[in-house]
């Protein structure tokens, strides 16, 4: 697995609140409290995924669309078949590190359009 951390400037960008990095699925989750915020995403495989995932809702696409006109879904999570509820801010943008900056500016303000509360982990029944 790639274990450098990439993107170095977000979690700049995110030192006032603290983040903490967790590995996930081979990249790795950003989280500020108990909320995941981001993903940070840059490998050889599936390159159309490599960027910054947004933790959001599918409520809030269209107005951060607006803040951010090149996000688009985070397709290898649905196989390429639906919208998800995850948005990305793909590596190949033109606006790619500016807008990752904004989406860190958001962060730092609690704006309620980034950032999730993950679902408890289920727990596992021991065999005894």
């Amino acid at each position: 697995m790639h274990n450098k951390v990439p993107f170095d400037f977000v979690l700049e960008s995110l030192l006032p609140s603290n983040p903490k990095i967790k590995p996930m699925f081979g990249c790795f989750a950003v989280y500020v409290g108990e909320k995941i915020m981001l993903v940070l995403r840059n490998r050889q495989n599936h390159a159309e995924a490599n960027g910054v995932w947004i933790a959001t809702k599918k409520e809030y696409h269209a107005s951060l669309k607006k803040d951010f006109p090149f996000m688009r879904s985070v397709y290898i999570l649905s196989e390429g078949k639906a919208e998800t509820e995850w948005q990305m801010l793909p590596l190949d943008a033109d606006d790619f590190e500016s807008s990752v900056i904004k989406a860190c500016e958001f962060i730092l303000r609690n704006d309620e359009r980034i950032g999730r509360i993950p679902k408890p982990k289920k727990k596992r029944k021991s065999k005894v």
